[in-house]
Order: structure tokens, then C-alpha cells, then sequence
């Protein structure tokens, strides 16, 4: 993060303001409604600048700026078109030790106005750093069309009932949710509701007694969420929603450091990967967790790699919970066979070669039971999960069931997550190829014709084809 975002006030706050052009006009405009005191100085200013003069709401020095006009100023602006002036405010104001903002060079100053959506009290506030001022006003628009103008109503209707709310509801959590679901019914209300003080207190103390009738916001809950193959993109909107509600995580090995970012940054976090040769936390342990928070009333986000129901044990999770009354709800993932196949251009299923796809795991004890002679059968995919560890004993069971040598096949490594990488080759020279490109969990196996399809996609991606190359 190379700026810090921060809110300041500037009420009654002396702005030292260089320039008196378009520019400068914008941002005084900005910088008055913040209640700034504005000091503007140019030695030519816009009638807009004369008219404030009038109004006595500026100081105007209409003079060539020097370092001493920002003598007593918080904060300096410079927006001339004079580079060489806009610097000499810049070190003006580093030699007196306050921020400097430069319009249109942000390298120049040392903080960034950023582009604004004003919902007051709410104010979202959206910076790119200055590489960018068209992305951040294009965010802007973005937002603007998805908060309503009644939002800055509730946040003031919010900030009276406070300190009664804490007062009902002692409980961090519970206090959450009671404005969470609060917040979700008064957003659809009828405008000339939110924009009525007198409206919007009524239910908000009809909404504090109904909390306190019922004990209903004391109820845990479990949200089972697939956390899709690694790349954050590719969470649903449901997933991201709750992760920004959750009391609790519970997350797997395979969920990524970049996933992880979208959760709750007060959430509790608790690890409970599963990895072989390592401290193993026990799926019934597993349960035993999940229990205990939502025992407690809080909501737990099960966070898994993939989807919830495919090779995820979340089935056997829904089951434990049902057992004990307990909500749960399943948000599903982009499946990892999914978004491998998908940065591998590879379909899964193509007419004339493929009219089938099977997705399995090749641990365990489990494995001898597959049945070997239909998964190396012809005119079908087969995606093997976890297929790293035991690539040679599937090349094997496959070959010794009647698949050719010359069958297509693919590894994909760290699907959709930064070095990702695609071994292609054959059942034959796959495992030499693996070994001499140093594959590693997580990758998935894809055998099938419609491998062959690997070869042609480079998408910007490594992919190896052969030994020298890998």
C-alpha cells in the first residue's frame, strides 16, 4: 500500500490553495464543503474566485505564490498548470513539515485526493496511487449506481440509536447482526421513509424490541462455502457477502492467502487444514468446532478449496449440524477440475472425442475400489484430484485396463493462482515430465483426448510440452 488512506477534518482549518483556475476551482469546491478556511493564491483568479471573495468565504492573496503564503496552513493544494510552480509548493511544503497535494502529479506531492462518492456521514473514498484517475472515477460511477441516496439517512439514524443499541445488546456479534439486519430491511424502504427522522427512529425502536422479544438473534448458524480453485476472482457474490458477515472462520489448506483477504478482517480465524506427514487437525475435531461457535451464536464461515461437495467432506459437516438444529447454509465453488480445466483451455467434453466427464480421487484406500476399466475406457474425460502423489499407480491401473500409451493428458499446477503452471503430454512420458518440471500439490491429472487441447493454449501462462521446456 503506497498511500494511507485517511478522513481528515478540516472544519475551521486553514487550506492553502495554489492557483486560480478550472482546477483550482474544483478543488476549492471540494475543500469548502469539507468547512475548510480557504486561502487562495494567484496572481489571476476565475470570477467564480471574485464572487467567494465578496461572499467573505476565502482569504485571497492575488499574488505570485511564494513559500511564505504557507505560513499557518494545514494542508496546501497546488493546481496551476506551471510545473515549476506546483514544485516549488511541494517543497514549500516539505520544508514546513505539512502534506502537499500536486493536481495531476502525484509523484510531485506527497498525498492524493481521491475520487469521492458522497452518501454523508458516509463517504467512500476511491485512490489507484495517481496511476490512474480515469479507473478510479470509472469505480466511482460503479459505485454511485449501487449505493442509494437514502444510505447517508441510515447511517445518521444509526449513529443516534448507538448507544441504545449497545446498550440492549451487550454482544459484540449478536449488536452485529441486529444492524446487519436492520441495514437489509431499511435499504428497501420507500425514500420518503429514510428521508423522515421521525420514520426512521420509529423502526428502528420497533426493530429493537422485536430483537429483544425474540431471541432469534442469539441463534448460531453455519455457512458451508466452496472457496473455488485459489484465484479471489472467482468467488461468488454470495460467498463474498458472507465472508464479510462471518463471527468465525474455519478455513482449509487449500483456500489462498488472497481469498483470505476478502474475509472479515475482525473475524476469528481458525486453521484446520488436513495435510498428510504433517499435524493433522481430525474431521471430527472438525465438528466438534463447528459445534462449539455456533453453540455460542455466532456465524461460522466453513471456508473449503473448491466446492464444498466435491471431495470436501462438507456433506459429512451438513449432516453434523442437521443433527444438532443447527442452520446451515451452502454456498457452492467453481470445483478445482473447474478452473483447471479452464486456464488449460482444455474442455472436458467436445463432440466426437469426449462425451462424458468423471471426477475422482485416487487416495486412500478407496482407490483399488475405482472401477479402473471404465475410467480408461475411450470417448470420455477423467479429472483425478490429488493426482501428484500417486500419478505413477494411476499411469499404471490406466495402461494395465486397457488405455492407449499415446492417450493425451495434462497436469495443472496451482490452477488459477500466480505460477500456475501446465504440463502436456501422454500417458506414456507424463511421469518423466512431471518429475523433470518439479510438479507439486496442488495439481489435478486430466486424461482424456480433450487434453490434447492443452498444447495449443499459452494465454500468457507456462506451459511445458517437453523436458527442455519445462
Amino acid at each position: 500500500m503506497d498511500h494511507l488512506p485517511l478522513f481528515l477534518d478540516l472544519r475551521d482549518r486553514t487550506i492553502a490553495l495554489v492557483g486560480g483556475g478550472e482546477v483550482a476551482l474544483r478543488k476549492a469546491r471540494l475543500l469548502h464543503s469539507a468547512g475548510a478556511r480557504l486561502r487562495v493564491i494567484a496572481p489571476h483568479v476565475s470570477a467564480e474566485f471574485a464572487h467567494w471573495l465578496q461572499q467573505q468565504q476565502i482569504e485571497l492573496r492575488q499574488e505570485p505564490f511564494t513559500a511564505a503564503a504557507l505560513d499557518g496552513a494545514a494542508l496546501a493544494v497546488a493546481a496551476t498548470d506551471d510545473a515549476v510552480v506546483n514544485r516549488a509548493v511541494a517543497a514549500a511544503g516539505r520544508a514546513r513539515n505539512i502534506f502537499v497535494n500536486v493536481v495531476d502529479d502525484g509523484s510531485a506531492g506527497d498525498c492524493l485526493m481521491p475520487a469521492i462518492v458522497d452518501r454523508s456521514p458516509l463517504i467512500v473514498a476511491i485512490g489507484t496511487g495517481g496511476g490512474s484517475p480515469t479507473v478510479a472515477r470509472r469505480v466511482r460511477a460503479q459505485i454511485e449506481a449501487l449505493l442509494p441516496q437514502s444510505l447517508g439517512a441510515l447511517v445518521s439514524a444509526a449513529a443516534r440509536w448507538r448507544s441504545r443499541v449497545r446498550e440492549a445488546v451487550p454482544e459484540l456479534p449478536q449488536r452485529r447482526r441486529f444492524w446487519e439486519r436492520w441495514f437489509d430491511r431499511a435499504s428497501a424502504l420507500d425514500p420518503a421513509v429514510t428521508a423522515n427522522v421521525a420514520s426512521l427512529d420509529a423502526l428502528l425502536q420497533r426493530a429493537l424490541q422485536e430483537a429483544g422479544a425474540s431471541g432469534d438473534n442469539l441463534r448460531g448458524e453455519v455457512w458451508l462455502i466452496g472457496a473455488g480453485p485459489g484465484d479471489p476472482d472467482l468467488l461468488t457474490l454470495r460467498a463474498q457477502q458472507l465472508l464479510q458477515q462471518c463471527d468465525v472462520l474455519l478455513y482449509d489448506r487449500l483456500v489462498s492467502t488472497a481469498v483470505l483477504e476478502r474475509v472479515r478482517r475482525d473475524a476469528e480465524r481458525v486453521y484446520v487444514g488436513k495435510e498428510s506427514g504433517r499435524h493433522r487437525v481430525t474431521q471430527a475435531r472438525i465438528h466438534e468446532l463447528l459445534l462449539e461457535y455456533a453453540g455460542r451464536g455466532l456465524r461460522v464461515a466453513r471456508l473449503k478449496g473448491g466446492d464444498p461437495f466435491v471431495f470436501a467432506r462438507g456433506g459429512e459437516e451438513l449432516e453434523v449440524l442437521a443433527a444438532a438444529g443447527i442452520p446451515v447454509t451452502v454456498v457452492p465453488g467453481v470445483t478445482a477440475a473447474l478452473g483447471a480445466a479452464a486456464v488449460a483451455g482444455i474442455p472436458l467434453t467436445h463432440r466426437a472425442v469426449s462425451q462424458s466427464v468423471t471426477f475422482v480421487t485416487a487416495m486412500g484406500e478407496a482407490a483399488e475400489q475405482l472401477d479402473w476399466r471404465a475410467l480408461a475406457a475411450p470417448l470420455q474425460t477423467t479429472v483425478f484430484y490429488m493426482g501428484v502423489a500417486q500419478l505413477q499407480r494411476i499411469v499404471t491401473r490406466l495402461r494395465e485396463h486397457g488405455a492407449p500409451a499415446d492417450r493425451p493428458v495434462a497436469l495443472v499446477e496451482r490452477a488459477t493462482l500466480p505460477g500456475q503452471r501446465i504440463v502436456a503430454g501422454t500417458l506414456e512420458d507424463i511421469g518423466a515430465r512431471a518429475l523433470a518440471a518439479g510438479v507439486a500439490a496442488p495439481a489435478l491429472l486430466i486424461v482424456g483426448e480433450v487434453a490434447s487441447h492443452a498444447n495449443a493454449h499459452r494465454n500468457g501462462r507456462e506451459l511445458a510440452t517437453d523436458e527442455s521446456e519445462a
